[in-house]
């Protein structure tokens, strides 16, 4: 009798900090994102959006890749107009929950990043990509546009570089997904972790509510003209400034000291 337990398709850990790391785990079809992966990786980002210790997400992968895309395979096992719809409909869902969430989410990236791989690294805050890392979005190779990669694509790159990116299915490097803007900063695979940990600590040095506050906004005030923009950005700031955290830190720089934020 096989009495032998699935490993779990997202692997959770955390630090005393508040830094969760949400990592793939199926490395045997390079991370690919099955319908069970995505619903996982969903479970997870609902629970973490509820929970106010944390302060800094991470999403990682095992093995040789990232993430390979959809898994084409139980894509084609199912050829109805109505799957696909529901299909495209979860991975949406899940896109956006990492963008609604409350804290900064960062893309761990090694080895390749392809299709609704590179949209997941595109609808993370902040991306850093091992310098042998490779992204594309080459469904139209298959005769399928990316389109939903596309979307967040084109709100990372330029446009002709998103467009191009679409309609070549070419990959890139990790050094010009840095020059594009599709990830913040690049290391050697051996230095991967050491980049990724100084980027954490900057951002967990800063006060969570004011981070909160500035995640919410910066993607608000994008899908809005530059009027409502403002004043939505002036509304924030002044609920921001009567902040705990903030009221400290410039009392801090008027007296010429280090913030106290643990009293806040």
């Amino acid at each position: 009798m096989n009495t032998a337990v699935a490993a779990p398709l997202v692997l959770i850990t955390r630090d005393p900090r508040g830094l969760v790391t949400l990592t793939l785990n199926r490395p045997d079809a390079f991370n690919a994102l099955s319908e069970a992966l995505m619903t996982a990786l969903q479970q997870e980002l609902d629970a973490l959006s509820a929970d106010d210790s944390v302060r800094a997400v991470v999403i990682a992968a095992a093995g040789k890749a990232f993430c390979a895309g959809h898994d084409l395979r139980e894509m084609r096992a199912q050829p109805s107009h109505s799957y696909y719809q529901t299909l495209f409909k979860q991975c949406a869902k899940l896109m956006l929950s990492i963008q609604k969430l409350p804290v900064p989410v960062i893309a761990r990236v090694h080895g390749i990043a392809t299709a609704a791989g590179c949209q997941l690294v595109a609808m993370c805050d902040l991306a850093v990509a091992a310098s042998n890392a490779r992204f594309a979005v080459s469904g139209v190779n298959l005769g399928l546009f990316c389109s939903t990669p596309g979307v967040a694509l084109a709100r990372n790159l330029g446009r002709k570089a998103a467009f191009e990116m679409l309609v070549t299915g070419e990959f890139i490097s990790a050094q010009k997904a840095l020059a594009e803007g599709l990830v913040n900063r690049v290391a050697e695979p051996d230095q991967l972790d050491t980049e990724l940990a100084q980027l954490v600590d900057s951002i967990l040095a800063k006060p969570r509510a004011a981070v909160v506050l500035g995640k919410s906004l910066f993607y608000r005030q994008l899908e809005n003209g530059i009027e409502a923009a403002y004043l939505d950005a002036a509304q924030t700031m002044a609920c921001n400034m009567m902040d705990a955290s903030a009221l400290e830190g410039v009392q801090a720089f008027i007296d010429k000291r280090p913030p106290n934020w643990a009293q806040t």
